[in-house]
């Protein structure tokens, strides 16, 4: 019995040791987590400041031509296809040119026969003019002479005028490039029947210069203003997300767009493409830098949208709020280091025992990670409040879980 009574000592002794060990461990971290800092900081810094727009483009050769036909026929012949570089001049295409040298004989036949009838009224009206001043005939008869002369003279210009049209239509069978350049799209093939009965159908269409390129960019309304000519722009494409490409901002034009109540208006950038990796109607990601500064205060926009919970506002900032220039400017903890304009924001700075201390900034531009400081407190190396830290005062010790 007295064996079994030492070992239950024994074991009583142990957990209460082991109790007592895990209680000191739980106190000392919680004083070791009520000495960390309770809040994140960031150093303040000095650098450049990039102010962007975005909005999304398509790519296009700067100048494009659609080549159609003027007259209607079926495609005999064609002489380039997509890819195909062309020349100025060079034949693309021929229509089937039959139908239409059928009409031009046609014409020429109906010319000659009008010039045999002008020949006929030239004869009888020189005939008619010498009896007249011999005196034998009417006069009435030398007028109806000259009549049918002048008659069959107009039908010659007539029939000339039709087997001009004719050629003509006869030339237009054969398709030829306006432009050196690339054909780009190709809508017919050969056996397929082009109609031109009320406007031209499009056969190819010819980038003039595909080391020169343009993207048409659609900007929001509310950055319009802030785009000119001349800035710089920065897009990506989805066949090279890894690269960069670099334009420049040529034109902002007028003619807005309204779609589902949104307005856009078309922004032109010159492009380069040396190596020809840009391609017509690629879609890209566009970044306009619309205004820089260099070498300025900037303040993380973490620290400016930071809201600290009530009981970590200083005593001071309560009477302040009470005074008519806190009541001005809600949010106000205490008087400000000057007075803020209407587009004053406010960071905090880490003060004694953890207090909060709000210090008010005239912001400049903003590239959406850092604002700059045009007039306020801070210098460079100094810290600012950018959040709360994740493990404070009342967490759980083994940092993670719901907190005790």
């Amino acid at each position: 019995m007295g064996k079994k009574n030492r070992s239950r000592r024994a074991i009583v002794w142990i957990v209460v040791v082991a109790a007592v060990l895990v209680a000191l461990f739980f106190f000392f971290r919680k004083r070791e987590s009520e000495k960390t800092d309770k809040y994140r900081t960031a150093i303040l810094d000095r650098g450049d400041i990039t102010e962007t727009v975005t909005a999304t483009g398509t790519i296009s050769a700067v100048t494009t031509v659609q080549v159609g036909s003027q007259v209607s026929g079926i495609i005999a012949h064609l002489y380039a296809d997509f890819n195909s570089p062309v020349k100025k001049g060079q034949l693309l295409a021929e229509l089937d040119p039959t139908p239409f040298r059928a009409t031009v004989e046609q014409r020429n036949a109906s010319l000659e026969q009008a010039q045999v009838q002008l020949r006929n009224a030239e004869i009888n009206f020189q005939r008619q003019q010498r009896l007249l001043k011999e005196n034998l005939i009417a006069e009435a008869d030398y007028d109806s002479a000259k009549a049918q002369r002048d008659a069959a003279a107009a039908v010659v210009a007539q029939a000339k005028g039709a087997l001009t049209q004719a050629e003509t239509n006869l030339q237009y069978t054969e398709i030829r490039s306006p432009v050196d350049g690339v054909v780009v799209d190709r809508q017919y093939d050969v056996g397929q029947t082009v109609a031109a009965s009320f406007q031209a159908p499009t056969l190819f269409t010819i980038a003039q210069d595909l080391t020169k390129m343009q993207v048409l960019a659609d900007v929001d309304q509310s950055d319009i203003g802030r785009v000119h000519d001349g800035e710089t722009a920065l897009f990506t494409v989805d066949a090279y997300p890894e690269q960069e490409f670099k334009g420049k901002v040529a034109q902002v034009r007028l003619n807005a767009t309204v779609n589902q109540n949104v307005v856009t208006y078309p922004v032109i950038i010159e492009v380069a493409n040396p190596d020809l990796k840009l391609r017509p109607k690629m879609t890209a990601d566009v970044t306009l830098q619309v205004a820089t500064v260099k070498n300025v205060v900037r303040v993380p926009n973490a620290a400016l949208r930071f809201r600290p919970p009530e009981s970590a506002r200083a005593p001071v900032e309560k009477k302040e709020e009470r005074t008519p220039e806190g009541a001005e400017h809600r949010g106000m903890e205490r008087r400000p280091n000057f007075p803020p304009a209407k587009n004053a924001l406010r960071a905090y700075r880490l003060g004694p025992q953890d207090r909060l201390e709000p210090e008010w900034i005239e912001p400049g531009i903003s590239d959406g990670r850092f604002t700059e400081q045009v007039k306020g407190p801070f210098k460079a190396g100094e810290r600012v409040v950018v959040g709360l830290a994740t493990v404070h005062a009342g967490a759980n010790p083994f940092g993670r879980g719901r907190r005790f």
